[in-house]
């Protein structure tokens, strides 16, 4: 694992979930840069960046440090309840469209 993946900065904390939790730096990283949704975290001027694959939500804390670096402090991931894949219907080209576009 590197500690300056993707062109940021993560902590051993977040090195370290990462392995407990069987999760890959490029999965996270993914997150990171274009995640579904973000929100304000506990920790004053981080943001929780979130993505859901399958039935697995994972979760990123960052900020920017003082030279505006962007640090990854911890990461988790859990299974949403119930989930339900989408059921993809029609011939095999419209199916490979809409999940190219995601339509």
């Amino acid at each position: 694992m590197d500690k300056k993946f993707g062109g940021v900065i993560w902590t051993n904390h977040a090195l370290e979930r990462l392995k407990s939790r069987g999760l890959t730096q490029s999965d996270v990283w993914a997150v990171w840069r274009r995640p579904d949704n973000t929100r304000f975290a506990q920790t004053k001027g981080a943001w929780v960046y979130y993505r859901t694959f399958g039935g697995q939500r994972i979760e990123v804390v960052a900020k920017q440090n003082e030279k505006k670096e962007w640090v990854i402090m911890s990461v988790w991931s859990k299974t949403i309840e119930g989930y339900q894949p989408k059921k993809m219907h029609g011939p095999w080209w419209l199916r490979t469209l809409r999940y190219v576009f995601r339509v």
